[in-house]
């Protein structure tokens, strides 16, 4: 529905109502209906301020709340073929399955205040806050400052990555030695190995390309949210 809005040009003249009914409802938490039902956030809605925001822009598209190339996109398409699982199951558990076979790739990554190339477990650029339900890459984010909140994961061994996952849940995971959190206006991603695999939004995109650049641009949704 974003994209909708954004590529017909509508996203700073009509406004964005969020209904929660997706299994992690990351975007629903930066608007206050998360922990509502569909008929009770629909209500709120009434009443509900409108607020700009920022949106990430890649490869032609438009994400609101994160894009990421790595582990998270690997995380997306081994839950994607299990289609059984529902509720915060259906993140977990894809998240140690992926570990398990996932190979981190090799990256470029280049940002006016970041620069560094190697094996990365992930990068994720983050809009909001929380990116698969209950993961929390970008405590501090905030989505109508006009910045990215970008967090680097670099290799980690299966123990690293065991005492990671607690720690991302709870937001404290910036201060690993593994880890980099920075903000940015844009970052240039490129794959030293093949074509880059993207989630923009927890949607799988695979456009061929080794490179892409990620932008911010402020402002430029409306929002309904919750007072």
């Amino acid at each position: 529905m974003a994209n909708g809005l954004l590529q017909g040009g509508g996203g700073e003249r009509a406004a964005l109502g969020v209904v929660p009914i997706g299994s992690g409802n990351d975007f629903a938490k930066l608007v206050g209906l998360a922990r509502h039902s569909p008929a009770h956030a629909v209500r709120r809605l009434v009443t509900a301020r409108t607020v700009p925001f920022d949106v990430g822009r890649v490869l032609d598209e438009y994400f609101v709340n994160s894009a990421g190339v790595g582990f998270g996109a690997e995380v997306v398409r081994v839950r994607n073929a299990m289609p059984g699982l529902s509720g915060f199951l259906s993140y977990l558990v894809p998240v140690f399955r992926a570990f398990a076979r996932f190979r981190p790739p090799r990256l470029e990554v280049r940002a006016s205040r970041f620069g560094e190339t190697g094996y990365m477990m992930m990068v994720e650029i983050c809009n909001g806050t929380t990116a698969g339900g209950r993961y929390r890459f970008a405590p501090a984010a905030l989505p109508g400052d006009g910045w990215l909140d970008v967090c680097v994961v670099r290799r980690v061994s299966l123990p690293r990555f065991l005492v990671a996952v607690p720690r991302v849940m709870r937001g404290t995971h910036a201060t690993m030695r593994e880890v980099t959190v920075f903000q940015t206006r844009s970052v240039t991603l490129r794959s030293l190995e093949g074509p880059l695999v993207l989630h923009l939004d927890g949607e799988l995109r695979q456009p061929g390309a080794r490179e892409c650049t990620v932008r911010v641009e402020p402002a430029r949704l409306n929002v309904l949210v919750a007072q």
